[in-house]
């Protein structure tokens, strides 16, 4: 773990993925979310989820998933666990992000403090 993880150890963890999906690949990915987040769901260290859809603004991302873990280490431990299933049933994200021209911004975040 770098610096930053072992700093965050202890501290929830925001996983935020925004997408821009076309319309024509929309059901395509919205199955492969609610299918990747019900396995994130039974994971220890999983807090809670949001699935988001965009019905209005100028934004450019139209879904984004949020995802609260307890810690890093829940982070860190439920990757291998995602990647092992993910390779189980042939889904490559990656691949299946480019064929369907997705754009995808995905990062961790964490909260500020109160001021």
């Amino acid at each position: 773990m770098d610096q930053l993880n072992q700093k965050l150890g202890n501290e929830a963890v925001f996983r935020v993925d925004k997408f821009v999906v076309p319309a024509d690949a929309r059901e395509e990915i919205l199955r492969k979310v609610r299918a990747t987040h019900e396995l994130l769901r039974l994971q220890q260290g999983f807090v809670q989820d949001f699935l988001l859809e965009q019905f209005s603004g100028p934004g450019e991302f139209n879904l984004v998933t949020i995802v609260e873990w307890e810690s890093q280490v829940a982070v860190d431990n439920v990757v291998p666990i995602v990647k092992a299933a993910h390779e189980q049933a042939g889904f490559n994200p990656q691949e299946t992000i480019a064929r369907l021209g997705v754009r995808a911004d995905i990062a961790n975040y964490q909260r500020l403090p109160e001021m």
